[in-house]
């Protein structure tokens, strides 16, 4: 098993969401986030005044998905999220030890 968190745009979720659908992911947990990578922020004009966003939203996707998904997971990410543009984010897949689902007490595979 894999857990495969994605940092993306905001306005691209929707597309996310619906990609990871049709590829068989079943839940997802989404947080909204805030971060800078290489582009270290940029700045904005407000009211005349120049002032620097350091700290970009974004939001945070965490799915676990079995071995088996896991390519078909990252490619739906990246085909729903890609821009083209600095900033469209990154996904990060770890190991995942131990899945249970509290209601019924079911482990690993079962539990997702």
């Amino acid at each position: 098993m894999k857990w495969v968190t994605a940092i993306i745009k905001p306005f691209t979720l929707d597309d996310v969401r619906e990609a990871l659908g049709e590829a068989g992911v079943q839940g997802m947990t989404v947080t909204e986030v805030k971060g800078f990578g290489r582009q270290r922020g940029h700045t904005e004009l407000y009211r005349g005044a120049e002032y620097v966003v350091d700290f970009l939203p974004k939001l945070k996707i965490e799915i676990a998905v079995a071995d088996e998904q896991v390519e078909l997971a990252v490619e739906a990410i990246i085909r729903a999220a890609r821009t083209g543009k600095v900033g469209d984010g990154k996904i990060f897949v770890s190991d995942l030890e131990q899945v249970i689902r509290i209601r019924t007490q079911e482990v690993d595979a079962d539990a997702l």
